[in-house]
């Protein structure tokens, strides 16, 4: 394994915007990398440009992009994965800025912005940049990652600061810690939804952490209704994806856990959308542990 380099994991199905990430990654990196594209059952056109450690994986049948990832870091060399979505732009240096605040059970996940992808810049949209997000009990939007401001505005001097939840367009681990959640589960959660919450409550129920780092940046680009979907699910798979995890993080079915998932909302508490009256139960009845 190659000292303290980063392999960039990156699934692709019918991505417009897949060969400016690719550029942009080996652009901004300032530390040794290694970039591992899967293309999910299509090529890329225009093709990929060219370097020397951009490694891809062609399948000639879409599988789906948690499969996507898992046969991507199952190749990777680096002390470090790093998993990004294909159409996303970086700050200059973020390898090394991520590296140097990364402990061996954390997902570090970087400051997120908003991408102008037709002239690849920052799109600025009038909002601050996204650093919190958190989960919802509620049944119409279940433990999905959603945007908290106010923590942002009210932690905004803390550089590196606890997350209680994520996005899953673009992530930072140690290799030890990637193999110590065994990667990505498809039994269950399908071929798609929800792989933040799964290795981000795993990660914190687990006794590590979820933190943010403001020293660097990404920019996401938000598909909408201009771009459309690459990676695409059936209604059914992505609602029995949803329930499945709902019910499995909120009824703590994981037997290898340390911590209830009360403890974790008590750790960020007050979160928006959760009861008083459910938090109160819970100390109550001692499931905040």
């Amino acid at each position: 394994m190659a000292t303290e380099m980063i392999s960039v994991l990156i699934p692709s199905r019918n991505e417009q915007f897949l060969p400016q990430t690719v550029s942009d990654v080996f652009q901004k990196a300032t530390g040794l990398i290694e970039v591992i594209v899967v293309l999910d059952g299509y090529w890329p056109d225009p093709q990929l440009p060219d370097y020397d450690n951009l490694v891809i994986i062609h399948r000639g049948r879409a599988r789906g992009m948690r499969p996507a990832i898992n046969a991507a870091a199952a190749i990777a060399k680096g002390d470090y994965l790093m998993k990004s979505d294909a159409h996303c732009m970086f700050g200059e240096g973020f390898d090394e800025i991520l590296k140097a605040d990364c402990e061996d059970n954390w997902i570090v996940i970087p400051r997120r912005k908003r991408l102008d992808a037709e002239n690849w810049c920052e799109q600025d949209v009038g909002k601050i940049p996204v650093d919190y997000e958190f989960i919802s009990p509620s049944q119409d939007r279940g433990i999905k990652g959603q945007i908290w401001t106010q923590r942002a505005l009210d932690r905004k001097d803390i550089l590196i600061d606890e997350n209680l939840s994520f996005q899953g367009s673009c992530y930072f681990m140690t290799r030890k810690h990637w193999d110590w959640l065994g990667g990505l589960d498809s039994e269950g959660y399908g071929s798609f939804v929800r792989e933040a919450q799964e290795i981000g409550l795993k990660t914190w129920l687990g006794g590590g952490k979820v933190m943010t780092n403001k020293k660097t940046f990404y920019c996401h680009l938000h598909k909408g209704a201009k771009y459309g979907r690459g990676y695409s699910m059936s209604r059914s798979e992505n609602i029995a994806g949803n329930e499945y995890c709902d019910d499995f993080w909120m009824n703590n079915r994981w037997k290898e856990r340390k911590h209830n998932i009360e403890w974790l909302i008590d750790r960020f508490w007050p979160v928006p959308t959760w009861p008083q009256e459910w938090m109160d139960k819970a100390r109550k009845e001692g499931r905040n542990v």
